[in-house]
């Protein structure tokens, strides 16, 4: 093999086999590699790298079902709403993946994603955000899930776990001990327990949450299981009244949450969407009495409305009844009280004219009697001064 820059004159004798050139990779980049002679498989990741004379590129395989999701991890088109032109929708076109190139996959945020060495048997797990290349002997771990209503097996496939806070909703019969069968919605709401990177237990919980490939299924076919027990031993009119009550006992008993410790999942809550049953006959007859509990309770909330009306409109006329017996006795008083004012201005007015009529007849005799005296005076000056001339 001759490296360049240089130039080269090849003999008579010699044949040029290939021309390879150096390929460029970035940090988040790789090739992969295969020793001709050994049979080795490596991967070159993050530098420029021009293969040997022993040495080739290799086409990693996988599974169609891991192109497929891998592909559509990649595609920024595929998880989001379609492009529509005139109403129609648009097929999403996969680029083919270049398989000499190291595969890659994007971990989303509170996700996490499994790969296996079948080479050295060991398993790794990573969280996101991350960004994960494979080696030339390690595989995804693919997750195939239960979806639906009823939950039906591998509906989802999926490379990531979503570690939650998450719900799922089932749907199931039940049937009463007096064998009434009910249909059940619910809906869990669910989360991983997120292993301590510094507890050192920290790989087994990694590995612990891919320890179960059906959780979704498993989960629901546990509190279905469960449910089935405690409604079986209750008749259908107490179901009725107490469904939540029975649902909630018999999932969590007395406990905030239901922990699987095989996965580390953790069920925090049950929301009981719909209750109905499943016989056509017990639903019209379960229909007849609710609208009947309806109406009784409708006219029991009218009666009491009205009698509440009625007890308020004699309240009223009582307090209205007592405000004119009030006013009444009020203004009795007022006129008393005038009437008063007006004697008592009557017998001073009286009073007052009598005691000017006397003071007036009194003064009249004081100034007589005063003009009489003078009088005398003067007759008795006159006397004497008659008396003197004589």
């Amino acid at each position: 093999m001759v490296k360049g820059p240089q130039e080269f004159c090849p003999m008579v004798e010699m044949e040029i086999v290939s021309r390879r050139k150096a390929i460029p990779l970035d940090d988040n980049e790789g090739v992969y590699v295969r020793n001709v002679k050994t049979g080795k498989v490596r991967a070159v990741i993050g530098q420029t790298y021009i293969y040997n004379q022993d040495e080739e590129p290799y086409s990693k395989e996988l599974p169609e079902a891991i192109e497929k999701l891998i592909a559509d991890a990649q595609n920024p088109l595929v998880g989001r709403e379609k492009l529509r032109d005139n109403r129609e929708t648009k097929e999403v076109t996969r680029k083919p993946r270049d398989k000499r190139r190291v595969i890659y996959y994007q971990v989303p945020h509170n996700s996490a994603v499994q790969v296996f060495d079948y080479k050295s048997k060991v398993s790794r797990v990573i969280f996101g955000p991350d960004l994960v290349m494979l080696g030339p002997d390690e595989h995804f771990t693919q997750l195939s899930l239960s979806g639906g209503q009823p939950k039906r097996p591998n509906v989802v496939r999926t490379l990531d776990l979503s570690l939650g806070p998450d719900f799922m909703t089932d749907v199931f019969t039940v049937e009463t001990s007096d064998h009434a069968r009910l249909s059940l919605q619910l809906c869990y709401n669910w989360h991983f327990d997120r292993p301590e990177k510094d507890s050192p237990t920290y790989k087994r919980d990694s590995e612990a949450l891919f320890s179960v490939p059906d959780f979704v299924g498993d989960v629901c076919k546990s509190i279905a299981s469960r449910i089935r027990g405690a409604v079986a031993s209750v008749p259908f009119d107490d179901f009725h009244k107490y469904s939540a009550r029975i649902i909630n006992e018999a999932i969590l008993g007395k406990n905030d949450s239901i922990y699987f410790p095989a996965n580390r999942l953790r069920i925090t809550n049950i929301d009981i969407q719909t209750v109905e049953p499943v016989d056509q006959r017990t639903r019209d007859s379960l229909m007849k009495s609710v609208q009947l509990a309806i109406e009784i309770t409708t006219n029991s909330q009218e009666a009491t409305a009205r009698h509440e009306a009625e007890r308020l409109d004699q309240e009223a006329r009582g307090k209205l009844e007592r405000q004119k017996i009030s006013d009444e006795a009020e203004a009795e008083r007022a006129r008393k009280e005038l009437l008063e004012l007006q004697a008592i201005s009557a017998a001073v007015e009286s009073t007052g004219q009598s005691k000017a009529e006397a003071q007036s007849r009194a003064e009249s005799m004081r100034i007589e009697g005063v003009a009489a005296v003078d009088q005398a005076k003067l007759a008795a000056e006159a006397e004497n001064i008659n008396a003197r001339a004589d």
